[in-house]
């Protein structure tokens, strides 16, 4: 497939700002249950971690918008929910933005810790699950990419938003709760181990594969043996802009060693070197850093989940 950049800054964006949700709530939770001072972790914390979960989830959607021939008309794409799901997403992601607002809110206004600011968290935690699973589920539905047809699409969706989430929770609690920062750093590391042997996992279950059509079912010719020499035209079409990305083999294994890297190796050791300094000031720094790298990272790893889907029609567009 030809990535959309778009479509990479709308899923790594949002799940961004949906795994830093998730990991405020899991902090409150946390608290609530007893984990550590109340204290430690000042209501500032959760405004600019909701505030900042906000920002991602909305330049996610703006985003999107460059990936429509016709903006005026998105409204349209919840009119399919019972059946779609991008008209799902198209609703649990507004839902999403606006119950982190609400819980960023509730902080500010005074309600660290209370019932409603919980409640609150949990509503927009549960938006936040849902909408990785209807993002997943628009990849992963399509059987015949299979590359995407795979649980394993839906758990990457996940691990790797909240890794990158949790990453962000970290360098926000080195800046405004340092009681929470080797906490938050174990968990990002965690995630990040976990996103990249899921992720690892996938690659080795995508390199296996061999595409269900062949030459002959793709050009209707029986024969034994078929060697295609031309696609019949010369001139550039719908077919070769929208389902092949033109990069050479060497080129895409390039693009795959650089998010394996970018995206879980530098990030896990920042994050483990930046949640023990002890000098506020640079462990914030250490762990922006780590963010910033591991979120290129993960842009380079979206590119490269649309790039290795297959698509069959390429099976007829494949010469020049």
């Amino acid at each position: 497939m030809n990535p959309a950049f778009s479509v990479v800054f709308l899923t790594t964006l949002s799940g961004a700002g949906q795994g830093l949700l998730i990991a405020l709530v899991g902090v409150e939770l946390a608290q609530r249950l007893g984990f550590g001072e109340v204290a430690a972790v000042p209501a500032m914390f959760y405004v600019v971690g909701a505030a900042l979960s906000c920002a991602l989830g909305t330049l996610g959607l703006v985003a999107s918008f460059f990936h429509l021939g016709h903006p005026e008309r998105a409204w349209r794409a919840i009119a399919m929910w019972r059946t779609s799901w991008l008209s799902r997403e198209c609703l649990c992601l507004p839902a999403f933005l606006a119950c982190t607002f609400a819980y960023g809110l509730a902080h500010l206004l005074g309600a660290s810790f209370s019932l409603a600011s919980l409640a609150i968290g949990g509503v927009a935690a549960v938006a936040s699950l849902l909408l990785f699973v209807c993002t997943a589920m628009i990849y992963a539905c399509l059987r015949f990419l299979q590359e995407w047809a795979t649980p394993l699409t839906l758990v990457n969706f996940v691990l790797l938003g909240c890794a990158s989430g949790f990453t962000l929770a970290t360098a926000c609690a080195a800046r405004f709760a340092p009681a929470m920062t080797v906490p938050l750093a174990v968990c990002a590391c965690v995630l990040t181990l976990a996103g990249c042997a899921s992720r690892t996992a996938s690659l080795v279950r995508n390199a296996r594969l061999r595409p269900k059509s062949t030459v002959q079912s793709a050009t209707g010719i029986r024969a034994a043996r078929v060697e295609q020499k031309s696609r019949g035209f010369t001139a550039g079409a719908f077919n070769l802009r929208e389902f092949f990305h033109g990069k050479t083999p060497r080129a895409l294994k390039r693009i795959k060693w650089t998010f394996l890297i970018a995206a879980f190796l530098a990030p896990l050791c920042l994050v483990a070197i930046g949640g023990g300094i002890r000098p506020v000031g640079l462990s914030f720094a250490v762990l922006c850093l780590a963010a910033v790298i591991q979120y290129a990272g993960l842009v380079a790893e979206r590119w490269f989940f649309f790039a290795e889907a297959r698509h069959p029609q390429n099976l007829y567009y494949q010469r020049s």
